[in-house]
């Protein structure tokens, strides 16, 4: 079983961001969702966002990079959006990292390095018509197409949280399906 280290999207650590960690403990990974907002959640995107720029993305960051500490070797950084930074600075750099997720965003591998690191897989997931994930696509597909360790997945729709059951973005549908590739991908790392 994985042990997966979950960070949140800009509207914060949602019932519908502890749903999906609770499918993924449910086949028996350990998921840990670590709050990089004190508590805080937020109704929009917009909120969240002014929120985040009031308090700052680097200390957003920091926060992300303490939560990894005193937590084993051999983690999959998992992110949703904003999260994603987190998630994939640290899949790229922490040594030992088993994997990493990346839901809704992908930021350019040379960010936090030359090249994605050898043997640590990725999957990349996003909706084909969201403003937000359309601005990142082409660094999820830098990605993808500079490793064989990297699966970029598209699925139809423009909702940018789609895999958060309680935000109105939620698809069910695209969501299974997400959560049937993560699942794979946690039997395999």
């Amino acid at each position: 079983m994985a042990d997966v280290l979950l960070y949140h999207h800009i509207q914060g650590l949602t019932d519908g961001v502890r749903a999906f960690a609770d499918e993924l403990r449910a086949d028996g990974h350990t998921v840990h969702t670590p709050d990089l907002f004190d508590g805080r959640t937020f109704d929009s995107i917009e909120e969240g966002f002014a929120f985040a720029t009031e308090t700052g993305f680097d200390v957003i960051h920091a926060r992300g990079a303490a939560a990894a500490k005193g937590h084993a070797t051999g983690l999959v950084y998992a992110g949703m959006s904003l999260g994603v930074v987190s998630a994939q600075r640290l899949a790229q750099t922490m040594p030992h990292a088993r994997g990493a997720l990346l839901l809704f965003s992908c930021v350019p591998v040379t960010e936090f390095g030359e090249a994605w690191p050898e043997g640590v897989p990725v999957q990349i997931h996003g909706n084909e018509g969201d403003e937000f994930f359309d601005e990142d696509l082409p660094a999820a597909r830098e990605l993808a197409e500079s490793t064989d360790a990297a699966e970029l997945f598209v699925y139809p729709g423009d909702q940018h949280l789609f895999a958060d059951s309680s935000l109105d973005a939620y698809d069910a549908e695209a969501t299974a399906l997400l959560l049937e590739r993560v699942r794979a991908f946690l039997a395999a790392v």
